[in-house]
């Protein structure tokens, strides 16, 4: 049985060799952007749709943060979709019952946040996070409604199981908040699933082989404007964790942990990492002792253990958006590439790993840059009529198939590719 990504060549292969007067310019190059992905429906994405015994977690739009972390925590959930049961009981199946979505990471740095303004120095360090959240009332009961207000809310763009995957990636490419999409049966229905970004580069990848797509993801990393561009954060290896969490709080991405002595790379704290604050009480009562290199060195025994204990066909039918990523290597390396790698090394490990970002190291292990997830998915996204077209993305060499260029931020037609 063909997989969704040969049937989306096929069909454009097919397409490209089709007869008949040619298309009008605009619709030219429209086609030649969009044809292979427009054919991938979302529902071809890995591990999009939940099994139906992990139905997607739930939370109340009056409910309150402790009932979310609860809700997250106990559901092994790093996400979930934000419902109003008032709304659609006052107006039916008209009204969308699923109105937001927020994640794990951004209510867990809100309430660390918020504890430090009422605990300078906590004065029992024994006690863990829950407990300690619930210390304080006006933190713990705070509405998720309210958090809205805070732009806690990550982006809801829901999409349909039979919308393409041309569709999920220009919402990633073009909200840079976005990190999950959901994905709805129909309009007015329930959320049945997520598309995630490392779910599709990992669908990128099985389109490797095809000439076209391998012509740019063979590239250099050192020959992409973000390995330049995108500037990492960096702590200290001595630093303590609150230290850490402190600085992922404000930058909300990947933080590079290097050697204060060499300055080399050693590992790394991200959003996904949060999870471990609940789950062993003494990083989180002892958080402004315990160093970053302690807390590095306690993650990679935990990523050992969980690679263990889990077989890679187990790690294959997880839920996508599990808080605990058991699938993940177990290495006491952080994610890195060189600039000489390819994008698809890049994209190889971020897959295999899970992580948000792979940071770009020298031939010594000096942090030069870093690489996101959504950096990788923009390069596979169209320009469309985005000012900012530097035309060095996949589609723009599909531009050039197609007889088109980009100049000061336009696509345009090559005069010689136009017919008397």
């Amino acid at each position: 049985m063909e997989t969704a990504t040969e049937v989306a060549a096929s069909k454009v292969a097919a397409g490209s060799g089709g007869g008949g007067a040619p298309a009008p310019a605009g619709e030219y190059w429209s086609e030649a952007l969009k044809s292979f992905l427009d054919h991938i429906p979302i529902s071809s994405v890995p591990g999009v749709l939940q099994p139906t015994a992990s139905p997607a977690v739930e939370i109340k739009l009056g409910g309150t943060v402790l009932d979310a972390i609860d809700a997250l925590y106990g559901g092994n959930a790093a996400g979930a979709v934000i419902i109003d049961e008032v709304l659609q009981s006052s107006f039916g199946k008209y009204v969308d019952r699923d109105i937001g979505f927020v994640e794990f990471s951004s209510i867990v740095l809100w309430v660390l946040e918020e504890l430090g303004k009422v605990e300078h120095e906590p004065k029992d360090s024994s006690q863990d996070f829950l407990s300690s959240l619930k210390k304080h009332p006006q933190i713990a009961e705070t509405k998720i409604a309210w958090l809205a207000k805070l732009f806690l809310w990550e982006p809801f763009f829901p999409v349909r199981t039979h919308d393409m995957l041309f569709h999920a990636m220009l919402l990633f490419s073009k909200h840079h908040r976005l990190t999950v999409v959901p994905v709805v049966e129909s309009m007015n229905s329930s959320v049945i699933g997520f598309v995630t970004q490392n779910a599709v580069m990992e669908l990128l990848l099985q389109s490797s082989g095809l000439e076209w797509l391998d012509k740019i993801a063979d590239k250099q990393l050192s020959e992409f404007r973000f390995a330049s561009v995108r500037k990492p954060v960096l702590v200290y290896s001595d630093q303590t964790l609150a230290d850490g969490l402190d600085i992922l709080s404000k930058e909300k991405m990947g933080i590079a942990v290097i050697d204060r002595k060499t300055s080399c790379l050693i590992g790394s704290i991200q959003c996904s990492d949060l999870y471990l604050l609940l789950d062993y009480s003494s990083l989180f009562s002892k958080r402004m002792k315990i160093s970053m290199e302690e807390f590095i060195n306690m993650n990679n025994k935990t990523n050992s253990k969980c690679s263990t204990a889990e077989n890679s066909s187990a790690c294959k039918g997880q839920n996508i958006l599990a808080l605990r990523n058991t699938g993940q290597w177990g290495t006491s390396l952080p994610v890195s590439n060189r600039r000489s790698d390819t994008l698809k090394q890049a994209v190889e490990k971020l897959t295999a790993s899970r992580s948000s970002c792979s940071f770009i190291v020298d031939e010594k292990g000096h942090v030069e840059g870093v690489v996101t997830t959504r950096d990788i998915i923009s390069v596979f996204s169209p320009p469309c009529m985005d000012s900012g077209i530097d035309g060095s993305t996949f589609f723009s060499a599909a531009l050039e198939q197609a007889g088109c260029h980009v100049e000061n931020g336009q696509i345009i037609q090559n005069s010689k590719s136009i017919k008397p």
